[in-house]
């Protein structure tokens, strides 16, 4: 396989955080369906998803917290516990009064850009994961993953290591309430955005933003590669016996 555009990165790590919040979606639905298959109550199923993802429940909760404070906006009722809150199930929240749309807007983001942070530096640090990213900008990407995937089979503590990211990510995606006020700052960046490129006709200062960029996308996108391999293995994994499980049910039910 050919090298790849070092740009290609931007287009890989869209592609990659879309593919985390669908698989973070389905996992959470499968754990609640097989806890219930095999218990019969909706409860259990609600606790057995907060504690699967336990970790990174603590971390999103405390982001958002973290944040509004360093924002100056007053907090109250810090809650680490599952309910369901309007046919969903709510993990945990932090009460924070509103700053307006753009301080809103980071105090919502505020899980997905500290989970990213975590991402990035366990995967740094633990697993290599730079070299992944190496490997897809040289178009060598299996090789890559093999040499992660290796290190991981050989590290005493990679199952933790690896519990840690899957946790992390998956509880990093902003909930509805978070993605509330993203509406309108998003307008307000679309309109930056277009008279950003209107202005620099000649496209030299998108290239700098870019090439600027450029280093932190690599980086999220090399450690992404790793947790969406992960996410996918449970999930195969939690589909394989959900699969099963339905097989059961129809051979009792005749």
């Amino acid at each position: 396989m050919a090298a790849l555009s070092p740009y290609s990165f931007f287009l890989l790590f869209f592609i990659l955080l879309a593919a985390l919040w669908w698989l973070s979606w389905r996992i959470g639905l499968l754990i609640q369906e097989i806890v219930y298959r095999l218990s019969g109550s909706d409860n259990l199923a609600m606790v057995v998803l907060f504690l699967v993802y336990l970790p990174g429940i603590l971390i999103h909760e405390a982001s958002h917290w973290l944040i509004a404070r360093i924002l100056g906006l007053r907090t109250s009722r810090f809650r680490v516990w599952p309910k369901f809150t309007r046919n969903t199930i709510g993990l945990g929240s932090v009460t924070v009064a509103s700053g307006g749309a753009l301080k809103d807007s980071l105090v919502g983001l505020a899980p997905l850009l500290v989970g990213s942070a975590l991402i990035v530096l366990i995967g740094e640090q633990v697993f290599d994961t730079e070299t992944i990213a190496f490997a897809w900008r040289t178009g060598k990407l299996l090789d890559g993953l093999t040499f992660v995937v290796d290190g991981l089979a050989h590290k005493p503590d990679s199952l933790w290591w690896s519990y840690l990211l899957f946790a992390i990510a998956n509880a990093m995606m902003p909930s509805a309430s978070d993605r509330a006020p993203l509406k309108s700052l998003g307008i307000y960046v679309l309109i930056i955005g277009a008279l950003f490129v209107l202005i620099d006709q000649s496209g030299r200062n998108v290239v700098l933003l870019l090439n600027f960029l450029l280093g932190p996308i690599q980086l999220l996108t090399g450690a992404f590669i790793l947790v969406a391999v992960i996410d996918l293995a449970i999930f195969l994994l939690l589909f394989a016996v959900q699969l099963i499980l339905s097989m059961l049910t129809a051979q009792t039910a005749r």
